[in-house]
């Protein structure tokens, strides 16, 4: 098979939603509640028609159940959302939830397991970088040179305001990370939807319909972050790299071409950052007087 046929193959996998496998004509005996019955689960309990004795496989799965993870719903939509990230969205907004990981469950497990990495320094190198204090030392700093830099009390006063802003919005990251992460995602749907509401894919898409795309959109980046973090990879090009990936989900869920994707994109961020420059000069303004 030529390279171009084995591409070809694969984007028709990407574009093919999950095959749920066939259903059993065998007939069986529940092991826990004794129930007969044809089919792959008990209609009773719902225990799978393939329990049986333990093997090393499945003491590793009950293991990781420990932390959500145990079902092969995860390992799926983890595969899904590095290889068909848009489709497999698709897919679950078109009611195929089933066979996948919850979305924001599964945005939890990933921003735990991601500070696990960066404080306790699970990489290939054993190294702690807790980026997170590395920045908020940096941040410490720039303030304290602002005020004493500042010529007169209105400027002092500013950096003071400023300095505990900051304090306060590192304290939450610290403690709240999953909360953090998702106010951020609210607030980025919030532009990007105006952009991408009107997807080809998915007719009259409904707000919180697109909240759960990037959601799972924003898991896609993690686990793109969290495997960068654990090969100690890290510079401003990767990290720019990193949230460009972002535009795979966004294209293969809108059906748009790459240009309108980016532009969209641009354009959201853009009107980001002037009402975020609007409202910085309001909190100076308020400051100030």
């Amino acid at each position: 098979m030529s390279v171009r046929e084995r591409y070809r193959a694969f984007r028709e996998w990407q574009r093919r939603p999950y095959m749920v496998a066939p259903l059993s004509e065998e007939a069986h005996d529940c092991l826990t509640c004794g129930t007969h019955y044809v089919g792959n689960f008990c209609p009773r309990c719902g225990q799978s028609a393939k329990i049986g004795r333990y093997s090393f496989k499945k003491a590793l799965l009950l293991f990781i159940d420990v932390w959500g993870m145990g079902n092969r719903g995860m390992f799926r939509s983890l595969r899904d959302l590095i290889l068909r990230p848009g489709y497999m969205i698709r897919d679950y907004l078109n009611g195929m939830q089933m066979a996948y990981f919850p979305p924001f469950k599964m945005l939890f497990l990933l921003t735990t397991f991601s500070i696990l990495l960066n404080v306790y320094g699970i990489n290939i190198r054993g190294e702690v970088v807790n980026s997170r204090e590395h920045d908020r030392e940096e941040l410490a700093q720039a303030l304290a040179q602002t005020k004493e830099e500042a010529d007169d009390p209105t400027g002092k006063m500013f950096a003071e305001r400023m300095a505990k802003g900051v304090g306060w919005y590192l304290n939450a990251v610290e403690k709240y990370p999953s909360a953090v992460t998702l106010t951020y995602i609210v607030f980025f749907t919030a532009f990007f939807y105006i952009f991408f509401h009107k997807s080809r894919t998915i007719p009259n898409l409904s707000f919180p319909e697109f909240l759960i795309a990037m959601v799972f959109s924003a898991n896609m980046l993690s686990i793109y972050e969290i495997v960068a973090q654990f090969l100690c990879i890290k510079s401003d090009a990767v990290n720019a790299g990193l949230l460009l990936t972002t535009a795979i989900p966004m294209k293969q869920l809108s059906g748009f071409s790459w240009f309108r994707t980016l532009l969209s994109m641009i354009t959201a961020v853009l009107l980001m950052a002037i009402l975020a420059t609007i409202g910085l000069v309001a909190f100076i303004i308020v400051s100030v007087l």
